[in-house]
């Protein structure tokens, strides 16, 4: 668990200013401590200047300082965030080749490997991660982000000097880089929010690295590199060669990410996402006589308050007990009141940098908060509804025929409390419109798909790059911000690429959504819990929660210094108030409705006060 962030100008030799520059590298470190509060390192020489934070105790192989060697008399360094699940393979690799190992071995290994494969060694890499690569011989750095995007890295050039971090709040230490939105930014927050356009830092002037990407700074400037991208293919495989493969691939990521060397957890719904991940988990450990730890998360008084509808149809306790039992796991029940999940709103701003999934993100934060004492790492189902299809996107008529994304077919919902003036200026529509269309641009078609695969494709490739990664997002921020290394076995880049052509036919055989991974579950979970209809992430159905939100919101409405106020319509928001809630419609994904309007809005107003980003003119 780690943060990195730093800066790089080929024409300045940092090292004599190297007092300022370390300055400015510590206030890096400590924007980004949280994300590694036991050791902290800098490094300032040549063109460079590295910083890192790290969890790890100090007597660890992760390497707290930024790696930095001497080879054939001129300096490269190297500095990561992540997780190698390929290591010993790939250190066997070298080894062959001639390279010796002491110290931070993975470290060494990602240094190993681009000097013997220059900058395509990423391809080698199995894992998450955010690298970077400052090779003096060359006056070149390099970014590299992994395939799937789980682990975040922005940028930003200033003056010709590119500045990058783990986060947002790290860049804000370079001197004169301050917060600033455009037009852009506000339709990134309020039209497509809480989702945001791949590489958009929403921040004028900053950009994110592209999962599976990598920037070559240098004296020719900034180039863009792609090193993988899905390609659409004939699917080849028989049905029960597919079931074998998924099945295989899955054991495989699940076990290399558990990681002989750090104990794990895992997140326990009582789907069939995450029960399988447990169950793999909970196997591996028996053979080594030990036992799994699991968790599961609920909200207070939800026995009581839960109301069914389409999205959430069960409660997921019944089904927990279930697997805890026969797993044999030790289980943790944790409830998160209303009061703990508002009162994390501000914190989930804090640790994205940008309004969030509102209560959907500050309940994880709150679950991760009590999962990390007692565990360093934890294995989660995340991503497999994306890979597998199990969203109800991908098999509803409306969806098939709706042009825009999936996932928020109607704007109007977001229109109801902003003011007219305010959305004439955003022009909603037409932002989506441009996002969505830019994004089916992108798709890798397959001639000769029929019309209806190739919607389906389209679905699949809008989820993997947009839904998925708000996803991603969310788990890296509410887990890092504890201090839990949270891993994700389903977004394992191989899994991606063989489902990404296996037909809809396969993967929902039969008519059963997400069959395919039900097949390649089997004998591994009770029936009852590996062909349970689909239950997303939990979401509370206290009214007391509601109260508070309200509260709140009025208080912003009755404070004239509150920033939210020229966006939104006072008459409008009061309306709202007096609608009742809708519980069934949501605005965003399956779980934002009307409660997690006002959350959102009471995080975009705690957003605007704490970064004071300057505004475009029209207000």
């Amino acid at each position: 668990m780690c943060g990195i962030s730093g800066f790089f100008h080929p024409e300045q030799d940092f090292a004599k200013k190297e007092s300022y520059c370390q300055d400015i590298l510590d206030s890096m470190n400590l924007a980004l401590k949280h994300r590694g509060p036991r050791q902290q390192g800098t490094c300032v020489f040549n063109c460079f200047g590295l910083a890192r934070v790290c969890s790890d105790p100090p007597a660890s192989d992760s390497g707290s300082l930024p790696l930095k060697e001497t080879i054939n008399g001129s300096s490269i360094a190297v500095l990561w965030d992540g997780e190698l699940y390929n290591a010993p393979e790939l250190k066997k690799e070298l080894e062959s080749l001639g390279h010796t190992f002491e110290g931070p071995e993975d470290t060494r290994i990602i240094l190993a490997a681009y000097l013997e494969y220059g900058p395509d060694f990423v391809k080698k890499l199995n894992g998450v991660f955010a690298i970077a690569i400052a090779d003096c011989a060359q006056k070149r750095l390099l970014l590299y982000r992994d395939r799937s995007g789980i682990k975040p890295l922005f940028y930003s050039v200033r003056e010709g000097t590119v500045v990058f971090s783990s986060e947002l709040k790290g860049l804000f230490a370079w001197p004169g880089l301050k917060p600033e939105l455009t037009l852009e930014g506000l339709n990134e927050i309020f039209s497509l929010g809480p989702a945001k356009t791949s590489g958009s830092g929403v921040f004028k002037g900053i950009l994110e690295v592209l999962p599976g990407h990598f920037l070559s700074c240098s004296l020719s400037g900034i180039r863009v590199c792609s090193y993988w991208e899905l390609k659409s293919l004939p699917h080849e495989d028989s049905y029960s060669e597919t079931i074998e493969k998924t099945s295989w691939l899955l054991e495989d990521a699940v076990c290399r990410q558990m990681k002989p060397d750090s104990p794990v957890c895992a997140f326990l719904s009582g789907g069939v996402d995450s029960s399988l991940v447990s169950a793999i988990c909970a196997r591996e450990l028996k053979k080594k006589n030990k036992q799994l730890t699991t968790f599961s998360f609920d909200f207070t008084g939800n026995d009581k308050n839960f109301k069914a509808n389409s999205f959430q149809p069960s409660l997921d306790r019944p089904y927990v007990e279930k697997m805890a039992a026969y797993l044999d796991s030790d289980h943790h029940f944790l409830e998160c009141s209303a009061k703990d999940q508002f009162d994390l709103l501000e914190a989930s701003v804090l640790a994205h940098d940008l309004p969030a999934m509102a209560d959907v993100d500050s309940s994880l934060m709150y679950f991760c908060s009590q999962v990390a004492p007692l565990s360093p790492a934890a294995l989660t189902g995340e991503c497999a509804d994306e890979i597998f299809g199990g969203y109800p996107w991908f098999h509803r008529e409306e969806c098939f025929q709706a042009s825009t994304f999936p996932w928020t077919m109607d704007l109007k919902a977001r229109q109801v409390l902003l003011s007219d003036d305010f959305l004439s200026e955003l022009n909603m529509e037409e932002y989506v419109k441009n996002r969505y269309e830019a994004s089916l641009a992108q798709v890798p078609a397959l001639p000769g798909e029929s019309p209806t695969e190739a919607r389906r494709r389209e679905i699949s490739y809008l989820n993997l790059r947009w839904f998925m990664q708000t996803l991603l997002d969310r788990m890296d921020r509410a887990s890092m911000h504890s201090g839990l290394k949270a891993r994700v076995p389903f977004a394992d880049y191989r899994i991606i690429e063989y489902l990404w052509n296996v037909p809809w036919e396969m993967k929902a055989r039969d008519g059963i959504v997400k069959n395919l991974l039900r097949q390649a579950g089997r004998g591994q979970l009770p029936d009852e819990v590996l062909f349970r209809k689909k239950s997303p992430y939990p979401k509370t159905y206290d009214t007391a929660y509601e109260a508070l939100l309200s509260a709140r919101v009025r208080e912003i409405l009755e404070d004239s210094s509150s920033p939210v106020l020229p966006f939104i319509d006072k008459k409008k928001v009061l309306a709202f108030f007096a609608s009742p809630s809708d519980y069934g419609k949501p605005w965003y994904g399956q779980l934002m409705a009307a409660p997690q309007m006002m959350a959102y809005l009471i995080q975009i107003d705690f957003w605007l006060r704490q970064y004071r980003p300057k505004l475009p003119d029209f207000r």
